[in-house]
C-alpha cells in the first residue's frame, strides 16, 4: 500500500479513494463470480471444500474484470486524471472514499459462512440479482459523481478564469495609463524645449535657470530613455520608477528598434506580468539582495527574446513543474498569462528557480 501511495505522488485521501473504489468493483465483481461458482457446481459438499473458485468462475470474474479496466481505462486516464491534479477539487476527496467502502461493507455482508447456503430455497437466485444490482449502482454512482465532479471542476475553472481576466484588464488599464503618462510628458518636454529656447534668445540665464527648477519639480521620475519603442519604453519606464520608489535596483539592457511586427500589446503584456512579479517577490527579499535585471532584444529580426532575473527570499511553491501562486491556490496569475501569451503568438516561455533567485526566459515570434 505504501509503494502504491509513493507511486502515484498524490495525497493519503485520493491515494486510498481511488484505491477503494476500484476494490469495491472487485467485491461486487466476486459476489457475482461466487454465485457463478455455485451454478457451475452445484454440488454443497464440492462447493465447500473449495478455497476460492473453479476454474470457470475464476476466468469469469477475470474477464469481468479485465472488462471493468478497458471500459473505465479512457475516462481514468483523461477526466479522472485532471480531477486528481485540481487542488480547487481537493476537499471531494475527504468523503468520497465512503461510498466505496459501503459497497465492499454491502459485499462483505453478503459473503455466506457456509457454501451450502447458497444452496437453500431461492437463495442463489436472490444472490445473483443482489450482486448485480450492487455492481450496477455503484457504477452509477460512479458515473454520476464524475459527471457532478466535472460540472463542479468547469464551474470552478470558469471564475478562476473570471477573476483572471478581471486581473488582466486592471494590469492592461495600468499600461494604457503608464503609455498616456509618458505620452503626456514627451509632450510637456517639446513644450519645455520651446519656451526654454525662447527664453535663451532674450539672454536672460536667470530665467532659464528658474524655469528649469520649476519644470523639474512638475516632471514625474520616470526614466524613458530604454529604447526608442515608445510602448516599451513606457511600460520599462513605469516600472522602474516603481522599483526606484520602493527601493529595487533595476537594470534594462535592452535592443529592439522603434517599429517591428509583433504585437505591441501582447509584449507590453508580458513585460508588465514580469516587472510586475519581479516587483513583488522584491518586496518580500531582504533590502540587500533585491534587484530586477530585465533584458529584451531581437534574435534573426522575427524572434523577440525576453529574460527577466529577481531575488526571491520568501517560499516558492511549485507542483509538476509549474510554479503556484504565493496568494491564492492555484497557478500563478502572472505565469499563467504569459505562458498563454507566447504559446498563442508560436513562442515559448521556461520559469526556473535556484539558489534564491529567480528567472523567466520568454521567446515570441513576431
Amino acid at each position: 500500500m505504501l509503494i502504491y501511495h509513493k507511486t502515484l505522488q498524490i495525497s493519503i485521501w485520493k491515494s486510498s479513494s481511488i484505491f477503494l473504489a476500484v476494490c469495491a468493483v472487485f467485491a461486487c465483481v466476486k459476489s457475482l463470480s461466487r454465485a457463478v461458482n455455485a451454478i457451475m457446481i452445484f454440488e454443497p459438499d464440492i462447493a465447500e471444500k473449495q478455497l476460492w473458485l473453479c476454474v470457470k468462475a475464476g476466468i469469469f470474474y477475470n474477464l469481468i474484470c479485465l472488462s471493468f479496466v478497458l471500459i473505465a481505462w479512457y475516462p481514468a486516464t483523461h477526466m479522472v486524471r485532471i480531477l486528481i491534479a485540481d487542488e480547487n477539487f481537493a476537499q471531494t476527496w475527504y468523503i468520497f472514499w465512503i461510498l466505496p467502502l459501503i459497497f465492499i461493507g454491502l459485499n462483505q455482508f453478503m459473503v455466506p459462512k457456509y457454501q451450502s447456503t447458497l444452496y437453500t430455497g431461492r437463495i442463489l437466485q436472490i444472490y445473483i440479482v443482489v450482486s448485480i444490482v450492487l455492481l450496477i449502482i455503484l457504477t452509477l454512482f460512479y458515473a454520476i459523481f464524475l459527471m457532478m465532479a466535472l460540472s463542479l471542476n468547469k464551474n470552478a475553472r470558469l471564475q478562476q478564469e473570471n477573476h483572471f481576466l478581471s486581473l488582466q484588464r486592471s494590469r492592461y488599464d495600468n499600461l494604457c495609463a503608464a503609455i498616456e503618462e509618458t505620452r503626456q510628458v514627451r509632450h510637456d518636454i517639446r513644450h519645455h524645449c520651446l519656451q526654454l529656447s525662447a527664453l535663451a534668445e532674450t539672454g536672460d540665464m536667470e530665467k532659464v535657470k528658474k524655469y528649469l527648477l520649476r519644470a523639474d519639480s512638475k516632471m514625474p521620475g520616470i526614466d524613458f530613455h530604454f529604447c526608442d519603442n515608445q510602448a516599451v519604453d513606457s511600460i520599462l519606464g513605469y516600472y522602474s520608477d516603481h522599483a526606484k520608489q520602493e527601493g529595487i535596483p533595476f537594470l534594462a539592457q535592452i535592443d529592439i528598434p522603434e517599429n517591428f511586427a509583433g504585437d505591441e500589446m501582447d509584449i507590453c503584456l508580458v513585460l508588465s506580468n514580469l516587472l510586475e512579479n519581479a516587483i513583488e517577490a522584491s518586496l518580500k527579499t531582504e533590502d540587500s539582495r533585491r534587484k530586477i535585471v530585465i533584458k529584451m532584444y531581437l534574435h534573426h529580426t522575427h524572434i523577440l527574446l525576453i529574460q527577466a532575473e529577481n531575488n526571491f527570499d520568501a517560499k516558492i511553491l511549485e507542483k509538476n513543474g509549474v510554479f503556484q501562486s504565493t496568494k491564492h491556490s492555484g497557478n500563478g496569475i502572472g505565469i499563467q498569462s504569459i505562458r498563454h501569451i507566447t504559446e498563442r503568438n508560436g513562442g515559448a516561455s521556461s520559469f526556473t528557480y535556484k539558489d534564491g533567485e529567480f528567472m523567466a526566459k520568454i521567446m515570441i515570434r513576431i
